[in-house]
């Protein structure tokens, strides 16, 4: 079946998943969680092409973007029934006004139709942007890369499988088998059939959907994340915040990118940063992170100078480009020109300064002494994400079942006429 006319048939289908009550999708959910785990052996083996397949022409924090293992598909699993788990409001009303001549106005929540997710090597996708459209009542297409397409096709035939168990449509969840660049320009433009579509990549994806889309988009995903080190900051925590931000998981859109440290601490710090994330590192048989550093950094630590586009790119790799700030204002004003809208965090013991930083800079999610990796649904308490969306209509932040509705007007009246 080609493209077009998936779309058209898992559009076709959207009534159902709508139909469905809470306890119904729920029950659905969790016989697709039970069937990913009894699937993966299969899903193991499918990705292990995958891997083959990739192997020599992507880096090694690349690849661990598209390995899956047991620990990798157990969480998978319990990331589903987390969702089963949420209060989905669809079908609740919002607002409820009488008017004066009677008329009752319901601003009722429900779902967009058919979601549809354009994304690249990560496997776990598949599961949480299924669950996410299924629970909040949409029908749900995706479109993998085709680097990750024979892990992904095995997943999508186990939830497919544990949709059929409980007796439900399982046309409800597709995936693409085209995943060129022809099946997304079709989904870019499938005006009048797919409700929402969804990027989750690299900048280039994100960038042609916004110039090509003519069916609605959000923007997800691209994090230039920056941590501004304060002159009234604790220097322990904020070491142990940037080596979580940076090193835990270098390849997602929620790791740092930037360091920003105060003049005033800068040569007490960096001595210290250096050692953590490049000297201890080394030592310890890891990878070290390359410091990018600016001028005036360079000349207390040793480095790899900051390239022009250093403090406009998105490594998602051991790379943190440093920049010394004379202040809370000219960091504000650095990661206003410089940021993508995603995730920043200011370390101080300054409430003032701490509060100007939350209230100046303009992303979707701004942290106090903490590590920009929490900007996740899962850790915001939403179950999973479909994405984090960097623009400010309709979303913003994790997109979780909320996200994923529209709402509607319900009139009940007695015969009034106007």
């Amino acid at each position: 079946m080609n493209t077009l006319e998936l779309i058209k048939l898992t559009k076709s289908k959207a009534h159902i998943a709508a139909s469905l009550s809470e306890n119904e999708k729920n029950e659905l959910i969790l016989s697709m969680a039970q069937s990913l785990i009894n699937s993966k052996n299969e899903i193991l083996k499918a990705n292990s092409v995958d891997l083959e397949n990739v192997k020599g022409s992507i880096s090694d924090v690349m690849t661990d973007r598209l390995l899956l293992n047991e620990q990798r598909i157990e969480a998978m699993a319990n990331g589903m029934k987390d969702i089963a788990n949420l209060h989905c409001t669809v079908g609740e009303d919002i607002t409820e006004t009488v008017r004066p001549n009677g008329l009752v106005i319901k601003k009722r929540r429900v779902p967009l139709g058919l979601i549809s997710i354009i994304y690249e090597s990560r496997p776990n996708v598949t599961s949480d942007a299924a669950c996410l459209s299924i629970k909040s009542g949409n029908a749900c297409l995706l479109r993998c890369g085709k680097e990750a397409y024979n892990s992904c096709k095995a997943i999508v035939d186990a939830l497919k499988q544990g949709i059929k168990n409980v007796g439900a449509d399982d046309n409800i969840l597709n995936l693409v088998s085209e995943p060129g660049r022809e099946s997304a320009n079709i989904l870019m433009t499938a005006t009048g059939l797919v409700d929402l579509l969804i990027p989750r990549g690299g900048k280039g994806l994100i960038d042609a959907c916004v110039k090509n889309a003519t069916v609605p988009c959000i923007q997800t995903g691209t994090g230039i994340c920056h941590i501004y080190v304060d002159s009234e900051a604790d220097l322990d925590m904020a070491l142990n915040i940037i080596n979580n931000a940076k090193t835990s998981r270098p390849s997602v859109c929620n790791a740092q990118e930037v360091l920003l440290v105060h003049e005033n601490i800068a040569e007490a710090f960096l001595p210290r940063l250096k050692e953590l994330l490049v000297d201890i590192r080394n030592a310890d048989g890891k990878i070290p992170v390359e410091l990018r550093l600016c001028e005036k950094s360079a000349s207390l630590i040793t480095g790899t100078p900051a390239g022009e586009n250093d403090f406009d790119t998105e490594f998602l790799d051991y790379i943190l480009a440093v920049k010394i700030v004379s202040g809370v204002d000219e960091a504000i004003s650095h990661i206003l020109t410089h940021s993508t809208g995603h995730s920043e965090a200011i370390i101080t013991n300054n409430k003032a300064n701490a509060d100007t930083f939350v209230s100046k800079t303009d992303s979707a999610a701004v942290y106090v002494n903490a590590s920009t990796r929490f900007t996740d649904g899962g850790e915001f308490g939403l179950g999973c994400e479909m994405g984090i969306s960097t623009q400010k209509l309709h979303a913003r932040g994790p997109m979780g079942l909320e996200e994923l509705t529209t709402y509607k007007y319900i009139i009940e009246g007695g015969g009034q006429i106007r």
